[in-house]
């Protein structure tokens, strides 16, 4: 994990006790880690020396995240408290790997090359 971090990936881990169950998976007991590889991200976390919860905006009915800031506030302005223009964000989907089992797995294969991290994507 720590050669592909940070970078475009996200890693399923096995939820600790710590972990509030809210942001868990509610039948497998497990999370969801990104460290994601954008300057505006990494000043946030180490400006608040804590993790940050965040999920992607997928409008309800809608099938495509949002990611361009504008759009986002003239949807969303009455429902957010702030919205940071930190340009748009990649439309691939990070390379999603699951820890939580005996043997690493790739779940979705998105821009993190499997390879980084010994990894086959067959």
């Amino acid at each position: 994990m720590k050669a592909a971090t940070p970078g475009p990936y996200t890693f399923i881990l096995e939820a600790t006790k710590e972990v509030p169950r809210r942001v868990s998976h509610p039948s497998r007991r497990t999370i969801g880690l990104r460290v994601p590889d954008h300057r505006t991200t990494q000043a946030l976390l180490e400006a608040l020396g804590e993790p940050l919860l965040a999920t992607t905006l997928i409008p309800p009915g809608e099938a495509d995240p949002l990611n361009d800031p504008h759009e986002i506030r003239e949807r969303f302005e009455r429902a957010l408290q702030v919205v940071i223009d930190a340009g748009a964000c990649p439309m691939e989907p990070t390379t999603v790997i699951d820890l939580s089992g005996d043997e690493p797995s790739i779940v979705r294969l998105g821009r993190g090359d499997p390879g980084t991290l010994g990894l086959s994507a067959d």
